[in-house]
């Protein structure tokens, strides 16, 4: 069959080099997303007298017709037409005729094609928003839970201090709130519409660029018909932002993992998020979140594969640009399964309070409180330090915590310590005695809590 674009050409193109060439194996996913630009396009041009209003109206009800028919999955779309757009425009004319072929009056494959990826990603990236917030939402739910709930903070993985399981949790929640104000951020950038730049240098049609974008709910049209073709960083934008929110995605999920193992016993995951092992019949794998942090290393690769095809890119459109989609389109359903995954799952584990109590009653994270206590007494806090860190390695040496100690004990390190030196060394005092804005006392824990469903 020939071509669309075929009178320019006397051969047949090569069948390894259609089959190389042709992305529509994989950019028919915004085949609704084109219909939905050509239906504002056509009437635009039927508004305009570019084409008659009949033909106009004749060609809005083949698009969806077609339309209709993609909605009951029964478009074929074929190799030899290349891409979504020549597909899409080849079932046109057999739907009505040859009126089908005015369609592409004013504009060309290269502004159509940009058209669609700011509509795919305008859709994507408010649902990407919702999903999370219903993380976010989840988290909420747990840390109202687990506000008293007492686990060890670590830094380096070494025990630090007590603080709030909420705690802990919420500073998640306000990880994955930078990660959605940056998406919505970003919407200024993708609600910008480039149809009407032409191939590269506009069109000699007098078309009206405001009116579709009007019809198709943008902000504002690109000022530059070269830039409005070649411009992919609203994709780059989306893929840099995406690959945080998995940074962040892997981190909560390395935390699952360690807090479910045997060595920490912290959470429980609900069997429905867990696999087991095929010659071990006791494991219980914590195979969700290890997928999510997985997962991270191919979003990371999205970015840096359509850094490296538009680093070298001279203006305006080139062949190069067809690689920006599967990327796109990767990190979009990397994004929405691991965050439709998470909400569910961070709402059914199961938090070993119990265990982790346990756990900051079997280490030495409330020795900076003697510390504080030694300077609240008038020792200057570099002494109070040295002092302290001796009596840790005292109890280390006898194999005791710091609340085993007797008053004799520590009197021997200073005569400043009395008895009131073990309400402060009591774990739920510890993380109490943080009350400063943003720290883990369960008061300060409850105003952040007020705040997070403020956000939400």
């Amino acid at each position: 069959m020939a071509k669309l674009w075929g009178g320019r050409f006397t051969k047949e193109t090569n069948k390894l080099v259609d089959e190389f060439t042709a992305s529509v194996s994989f950019d028919q996913k915004l085949a609704f997303e084109d219909i939905q630009g050509s239906l504002a396009h056509v009437q635009m041009l039927g508004e305009k007298g570019i084409i008659s209003e009949e033909e106009s109206e004749t060609i809005q009800n083949g698009l969806k017709s077609i339309r209709g028919k993609l909605e009951k999955g029964e478009v074929e779309f074929l190799v030899e037409h290349e891409d979504v757009h020549m597909n899409l425009e080849k079932l046109l004319i057999d739907e009505i005729g040859s009126v089908g072929g005015k369609l592409h009056t004013g504009r060309s494959r290269n502004d159509q094609v940009a058209t669609d990826m700011h509509l795919y990603l305008r859709n994507k990236v408010q649902l990407i928003i919702e999903l999370l917030e219903s993380v976010q939402a989840a988290i909420v739910t747990q840390a109202k839970d687990n506000v008293s709930t007492i686990l060890p903070g670590y830094t380096h993985l070494q025990r630090a201090q007590p603080v709030s399981f909420a705690h802990h949790l919420l500073a998640y929640f306000w990880m994955f709130q930078r990660d959605k104000e940056r998406l919505q951020d970003s919407l200024k950038r993708i609600n910008v519409l480039p149809l009407g730049a032409g191939a590269l240098a506009g069109t000699s049609f007098p078309i009206d660029r405001a009116r579709v974008a009007e019809l198709l709910g943008f902000d504002s049209v690109y000022p530059n018909s070269m830039d409005a073709v070649s411009d992919r960083d609203f994709i780059l934008e989306f893929l840099s932002t995406s690959s945080i929110v998995m940074v962040h995605l892997s981190r909560l999920a390395e935390e699952m993992v360690t807090w479910s193992s045997q060595e920490f016993q912290f959470i429980e995951l609900d069997d429905s998020f867990c696999t087991g092992s095929s010659i071990m019949p006791q494991k219980k794998n914590p195979d969700v979140p290890e997928l999510l942090r997985g997962k991270t290393g191919r979003v990371f690769g999205d970015l840096v594969g359509l850094l490296t095809v538009l680093k070298g890119l001279p203006l305006a459109y080139n062949k190069d640009l067809q690689e920006d989609k599967e990327g796109m389109f990767d990190t979009v359903d990397t994004l929405e399964g691991s965050l439709s995954l998470l909400a569910p799952m961070l709402e059914t584990m199961t938090v070993k309070r119990e265990e982790m109590r346990k756990a900051v009653t079997q280490d030495y994270s409330n020795a900076t409180d003697i510390a504080d206590y030694l300077a609240t007494k008038g020792m200057p806090f570099r002494e109070a330090h040295e002092v302290i860190g001796r009596i840790v390695l005292y109890a280390i040496e006898n194999g005791k915590y710091l609340l085993d100690l007797e008053m004799e004990e520590y009197k021997s390190f200073s005569a400043m310590f009395e008895k009131d030196v073990y309400d402060y060394l009591d774990p739920e005092n510890v993380m109490n005695a943080r009350n400063s804005e943003g720290g883990t006392a369960a008061e300060q824990v409850k105003l952040q809590l007020q705040l997070a469903e403020e956000n939400l």
